[in-house]
């Protein structure tokens, strides 16, 4: 099932941006084999709320989970030998760890030559900064994210979820289809360079040819964008609602929704520039008319007159909404132990040959050591042996 599914990925990471990569990967129907230490496992399987924490259900899930210990030279052999029948090895540790471990991607490829390697790290396999140490965090100060997020008067805030790291793995996989559509003229494999701080910089729009060109330094302003009205959160009697009619035809149905068409003509309004210079005072005319009134009702307004407008969703009101109903965008996966637990499901989404979840997380690490050890040449005396030592 899905598009990927005659693709076969070896996934060596850890932690988020390396498994987020191979997750996209096994979502789209790819065959993934995570590789973990033994016993411990990966140290996502302890993160987040739940208890076993639910967070790795998610990203594990369509593996399956070998245990092997890569800083032995039998956990290396492994590791080889399952490398040496896949298309794609995913790896998220800092640049020189392969190597270290007798895994230099110029070995593995010439073993493999159609194999396409995505290194996934903090500032790269190349520079002066390349051997640093680089958490998702970092990029995202690095890459420009972390000094825009927050507001002036208050130092840096971080988004409630990990950006950078997803950012990175979402390329990552990008740069391994890119790398899959080229093997198909060349036959050969490549290594994809994927950086923290580059993929955040990546999505960071105009900020440095803005300064470049103009001087023109972005900053921290809170839940507005300088210049960009209206768009803002707006209070409500009973809540708060997102309103961006920062677009002069969305803004004169806006102002005749709010029964002040007259706000369409104004000079100080009725343009991009215009709006922009009385940011704060068209916030504050919006603002006062939306606080006499329920969320629902400026909601139903906004609908009638085309306004974008929508409400804050937490995870409960996704788990209610007809939408998110209607799209699938919340699937249910049996798990050992929760049960039928709700999770995001499979973007984005292909009409004649989708993704989807197939199999929930490897509840034990190294659940599936036997079988795919097995179908690459070890016998049951080696695997017994291997067990034994500790190695797997």
């Amino acid at each position: 099932m899905g598009p990927l599914s005659d693709i076969r990925v070896v996934e060596l990471g850890q932690l988020i941006a390396g498994p987020f990569c191979a997750q996209l990967f096994g979502d789209l129907g790819a065959n993934v084999i995570k590789i973990e230490p033994p016993k411990t496992g990966d140290p996502m399987r302890q993160w987040g709320a739940g208890d076993p924490p639910v967070w790795w259900e998610v990203i594990a899930r369509n593996k399956r989970s070998v245990a092997a210990d890569l800083r032995t030279p039998e956990g290396q052999e492994i590791a080889r030998r399952l490398i040496a029948t896949a298309d794609v090895l995913i790896e998220n540790f800092r640049p020189g760890t392969l190597e270290k471990w007798n895994l230099a991607p110029a070995d593995l490829c010439a073993a493999n030559p159609r194999l396409i390697v995505v290194r996934v790290s903090g500032y790269g396999q190349t520079g002066p900064y390349s051997t640093r140490a680089g958490f998702g965090g970092i990029g995202e100060a690095m890459g420009g994210w972390r000094a825009l997020v927050g507001t002036a008067d208050r130092p840096p805030s971080r988004l409630g979820v990990s950006i950078g790291d997803s950012l990175a793995g979402t390329y990552g996989c990008l740069g391994a289809l890119a790398a899959l559509h080229e093997r198909e003229k060349s036959g050969r494999g490549q290594v994809v360079d994927v950086s923290l701080f580059e993929s955040v910089l990546q999505v960071m729009e105009g900020l440095v040819p803005e300064y470049a060109a103009a001087g023109h330094v972005r900053v921290r302003s809170g839940s507005i964008l300088k210049g960009i009205a209206p768009s803002n959160v707006y209070p409500c009697s009973d809540g708060e609602l997102l309103i961006a009619g920062n677009q002069d035809a969305i803004f004169r149905r806006l102002a005749t929704a709010m029964g002040q068409p007259e706000l369409g003509e104004d000079p100080r309004f009725a343009t991009h520039v215009a709006r922009g210079q009385n940011q704060a005072l068209l916030d504050e005319m919006i603002a006062n008319w939306t606080r006499g009134q329920t969320v629902a009702a400026v909601e139903k307004l906004m609908e009638e007159y085309a306004v974008p407008a929508g409400r804050m969703f937490a995870a409960r009101d996704m788990l209610a909404d007809p939408h998110f109903a209607a799209r699938e965008a919340i699937v249910s996966v049996e798990t050992k132990h929760h049960g039928t637990l709700p999770m995001q499901g499979v973007f984005p989404r292909l009409s004649r040959t989708p993704g989807g979840v197939r199999a929930a997380a490897p509840v034990t690490v190294g659940a599936d050591t036997d079988a795919l050890l097995g179908e690459v040449g070890y016998d049951a005396a080696a695997l017994a042996d291997l067990k034994q030592r500790g190695i797997v």
